[in-house]
């Protein structure tokens, strides 16, 4: 045989030609190759010679993104797709929910960064973007939708759809998406699969989705037990069926591959070998390793021009290196030292940015400042300001729902983002990284009406399941809070659900209060609604604090007297300072109190028994619990291993000043 193989990839084909002396070569060749082939036989040097001129297509692509409310198992599926594709070895150990990979996710138990991953199913590569489920963390799913052609709803077949699956769903039709409904979970005994479906159908109507879009297939499973299937019931195999509706109704990658390259950036994460790592989905062109390549803004002004370092892309739970990537793929390039999210990366030749789909914007802000107590620096060894404002920043780049700026003190920036959630995990991720901060109670962004001037202020969406004896004190104390209630229905196993409108100043800090109302048994979530006008006022915490009056260490003695004035937030033993919060007030006021003071001791003994120090546990305050807590004259100090609840100004005499300007305003 006589053999030579000649081209390249191109056009998303990959074309051949190769020769052969003999007829049996031939067809033994054009078996094995099982594409559409052209040959011919040319004559010369006295023998026939066949040529075979082929074209192999490549694998075929498929993007999608997993989307669902917090808690209805999209991890849990997509480690069970990942099993079942074949990626891993029979005896490789993976870890329980193998995407969640960051600490706090699993100490949370929920996903807050999209992260991508593939999968091989019959000859066809599908790339899954796995989203976070918990409202706070939308952004992350927003600004995935635009790099997916397909996305597979996920609904708990108890729970039905709940708020952030109403928010993504309306993300995804708006953007043109068929999706692909997975109603999980239909292994729970209190399981209603076929009233989710019409609960699921009715979302659909509700969001103006198309005659196309309301024809959507549906599919039941279990991701915990690796099954899916046409009927509830079975047969309970598994996940093969929701692999071929995937490949049969999610489109092929609308992408012009004869075209110069181009790619919106989607997600920003920072490598400590490769920098910064952009990921995003080729539009058209193909994009090659060392390749010359140019940034531009969403406004079409030029960020810088570099090469692509390196080319990474997602197979399983790793990213390998490439030479090359073709139009349609999910990709990660390294190279680049300004180009962020929404910028568009391209050949030098191309001008015109790509549209980036727009953010809703942020609803609640905090102040971030240093902390200049006097126990600062002693924990953390990042203390400044310009290093906090330096790492915000970055922050900010990769987070597109994060809104970061400078405050008139220099030491202070205000952080606004989607909700309380969101903000808390930036700032238990930077304590940990060994920051000091100071942090203010948080506050919504109010707007104004462009044609009345009147004040508006965010109303969330709020839906709560609970116990039908706990309904009652549920709706009055939302009532108090300015709520509206809209609807109000039985939701099986003796439990009511609940739905509300209310402002979201009305709504921080009441969570803790709401779980303590329902024994522990009610489950809440908010959604960002949309502006309303300003509701007037609303009762805060009617609870006044004890404040220290001294430095050192706190006695057992002095805390167990103080006992009878509320209970207490620190421990005998921890380091105190003046204006530091360390308990609540039984009454309305403030009271600076002394936890240092011991007990009297003499040399005479007393003819009855000395009472025994019994002190009531405290207490814990964590960080999400103390930003709920905390009054608008009151911060949180953070450090890596402490969490401490401060006044604003730590003396007393400026305390009571700035009381009486605020009375008198």
């Amino acid at each position: 045989m006589n053999g030579q193989f000649i081209g390249r990839y191109r056009r998303g084909v990959h074309p051949g030609k190769r020769t052969f002396e003999t007829p049996l070569v031939f067809l033994i060749f054009a078996a094995i190759v099982r594409a559409p082939i052209n040959c011919r036989a040319d004559s010369g040097g006295g023998k026939i010679v066949f040529v075979i001129i082929y074209v192999v297509r490549l694998m075929e692509l498929r993007n999608i993104a997993i989307i669902a409310h917090v808690d209805h198992g999209k991890t849990t599926l997509v480690d069970c797709l990942l099993k079942q594709s074949g990626i891993f070895r029979e005896n490789q150990q993976i870890a329980e929910r193998a995407m969640d990979s960051n600490d706090l996710e699993r100490e949370r138990g929920i996903t807050i960064l999209a992260k991508c991953t593939s999968v091989e199913w019959e000859g066809a590569r599908i790339n899954i973007v796995d989203t976070p489920g918990h409202a706070d963390f939308g952004g992350e799913v927003e600004r995935i939708l635009s790099m997916v052609d397909g996305v597979v709803v996920l609904v708990d077949a108890a729970e039905g759809p709940m708020p952030q699956t109403k928010f993504v769903l309306g993300k995804a039709l708006g953007l043109g998406l068929r999706p692909i409904v997975l109603i999980n979970k239909v292994d729970r005994p209190d399981q209603r699969a076929d009233e989710v479906l019409d609960e699921i159908f009715d979302l659909f109507a509700a969001l103006d989705a198309d005659e196309y879009q309301l024809d959507f297939p549906h599919l039941y499973s279990s991701a915990k037990e690796g099954w899916a299937a046409e009927e509830s019931d079975g047969p309970k195999v598994d996940m093969a069926p929701l692999f071929e509706l995937i490949l049969r109704h999610v489109s092929r990658p609308d992408v012009v591959s004869d075209s110069s390259f181009t790619m919106l950036a989607t997600t920003l994460e920072a490598n400590p070998y490769l920098g910064r790592l952009l990921t995003g989905k080729i539009s058209s062109g193909k994009a090659t390793r060392n390749m010359a390549i140019k940034v531009v803004n969403r406004h079409g002004e030029r960020v810088e021009e570099g090469r692509i370092s390196q080319l990474l892309a997602f197979r399983g739970l790793e990213r390998i290196q490439i030479e090359e990537a073709e139009a349609g793929d999910i990709i990660a390039i390294a190279g680049l030292e300004k180009a962020t999210v929404a910028d568009t990366l391209s050949s030098p030749d191309v001008s015109q940015p790509i549209a980036a789909e727009p953010i809703d914007p942020p609803t609640l802000t905090m102040t971030f400042s240093i902390n200049d107590s006097p126990l600062a620096g002693q924990e953390g060894d990042k203390v400044t300001s310009r290093i906090i404002w330096d790492r915000l920043k970055r922050e900010a780049e990769g987070n597109v729902a994060l809104n970061v700026s400078r405050t008139g003190d220099m030491n202070a920036f205000e952080v606004a983002g989607r909700g309380e959630l969101q903000l808390a995990v930036l700032i238990e991720t930077m304590r940990r990284e060994g920051f000091e901060l100071s942090i203010s109670r948080p506050r919504v962004v109010y707007r104004e009406d462009q044609e009345t001037g009147e004040k508006l202020e965010p109303i969330e969406e709020v839906v709560i399941d609970v116990d039908e004896e706990f309904a009652g004190t549920v709706v009055e104390k939302l009532a108090a809070r300015k709520g509206d209630m809209t609807e109000m229905r039985a939701a099986g196993s003796g439990k009511q659900r609940i739905t509300f409108l209310a402002p979201s100043r009305a709504l921080i800090g009441y969570h803790s209060e709401f779980l303590t109302d329902t024994r522990g048994t009610g489950v809440m979530n908010r959604l960002y609604h949309g502006y309303a006008p300003f509701k007037g006022a609303i009762d805060k915490r009617r609870n006044g604090t004890l404040i220290s009056m001294g430095a050192g260490k706190a006695v057992a003695y002095a805390l167990w007297n103080l006992e009878d004035r509320g209970p207490m937030f620190i421990n005998a033993g921890d380091k105190v300072y003046g204006g530091m919060i360390i308990g609540e007030h039984a009454r309305g006021n403030d009271l600076e109190v002394n936890p240092l003071k011991g007990k009297q001791l003499t040399n005479i003994r007393a003819s009855g028994k000395d009472d025994a120090v019994d002190l009531t546990p405290p207490i814990p305050m964590g960080l999400d619990k103390a930003l709920a807590y905390i009054g608008d004259d009151e911060l949180v100090e953070v450090t890596p291993l402490s969490v401490r609840l401060r006044k604003l100004y730590l003396d007393p005499h400026e305390r009571k000043r700035e009381s009486r300007k605020a009375a008198a305003e």
